[in-house]
């Protein structure tokens, strides 16, 4: 069971990266400052480098500070994860970002609660994870906005030749998003990988050993890099029509929400605050710029994610303990 769930684990990590790699590349590609196919291949590569420039304490809030250690299990943490996994696959199928932060966080929780009751649940630690999940979304839309508004005021008597810098500014904007979300979204397969070493007995304390730092960013990179094109014409087109600008002015924001919630050790979803970026991005211009529509199809995506993972990683929990493990 524990190399099933170690292999589940790495599929989610690189699933996590097949659809998260739209979000970080829509903007660039919608911007044409780069090729499809370069711009996949520098965000792998900075994910890869994420994790160990910026730590890994994302992954000991998940796996130390959101379950009691006493109902962590192999199949509660397999059926956690098996959760996202499917809620991850449905989304997908309609072309609608989630948040694969949302759905790790719901399937635990729905497992550990069926198992041993809802004293499962540290309530400090889902206070900190709620509370980095919920506000880095509308903080990455302020800091969207702000930052527009900004660059418009210090760029109005710039000519149109200033597209070309922020264009070529992207190249750099694209590799410190990269590297935020390596350093933040890897972190959560790490913390999973190396709670069921600690349940297993392979481990006698939390600590996240290399190889497990190794493996979980080389997942997540090669789901970058295969990327989700569903989801690259949702977050490139279907908001608002995006210019070299937006791009830049998106991913600068979204960078500072998804790093700094990594070095303080809160998992957020990518997806969100990218998405909620290019709106605060576009509003800054106009309001009527941003296709709302689109966001309240997320929006409601959003909400309907741990509630559904939570049922979810009850219903797989309670098969596999009905299969006698």
């Amino acid at each position: 069971m524990l190399i099933i769930l170690i292999a589940s684990a790495l599929l989610f990590d690189f699933l996590n990266g097949y659809n998260d790699s739209s979000s970080i590349v829509a903007t660039v590609i919608a911007s044409r400052a780069m090729s499809p196919r370069r711009a996949l291949t520098l965000t792998a590569l900075s994910e890869f480098a994420g994790p160990f420039l910026f730590g890994v304490a994302v992954a000991t809030t998940v796996g130390k500070g959101l379950i009691e250690s006493t109902a962590v299990t192999l199949p509660v943490v397999l059926a956690g994860v098996l959760a996202a996994i499917l809620w991850n696959r449905v989304t997908w199928f309609f072309a609608v970002p989630s948040s694969s932060s949302h759905a790790l966080v719901g399937g635990l929780m729905g497992a550990a609660i069926l198992a041993a009751g809802p004293g499962a649940v540290h309530f400090s630690g889902l206070i900190k994870v709620l509370l980095a999940l919920f506000l880095a979304p509308p903080l990455g839309m302020a800091a969207g906005f702000l930052l527009m508004r900004l660059i418009l005021f210090l760029a109005q008597l710039a000519t149109p030749r200033i597209n070309d810098w922020f264009r070529q500014g992207q190249l750099f904007t694209s590799i410190g998003l990269a590297l935020s979300h390596g350093a933040n979204d890897s972190q959560k397969t790490m913390g999973i990988i190396t709670l069921a070493l600690v349940a297993s007995g392979a481990l006698n304390t939390f600590a996240v050993p290399l190889w497990v730092i190794v493996v979980s960013a080389g997942a997540i990179s090669l789901g970058t890099l295969l990327g989700g094109w569903r989801l690259i014409r949702t977050l490139g087109g279907r908001i608002y029509t995006i210019r070299p600008v937006h791009g830049f002015a998106a991913h600068i924001a979204a960078t500072g929400v998804i790093l700094g919630a990594a070095l303080l050790g809160g998992p957020v979803s990518t997806t969100q605050v990218i998405s909620s970026a290019i709106m605060g991005v576009g509003s800054a211009e106009r309001i009527s710029k941003v296709r709302w529509e689109v966001g309240q199809e997320m929006l409601q995506a959003w909400f309907l994610t741990i509630p559904a993972t939570m049922a979810a990683g009850a219903a797989i929990f309670w098969i596999i303990h009905r299969l006698g493990y």
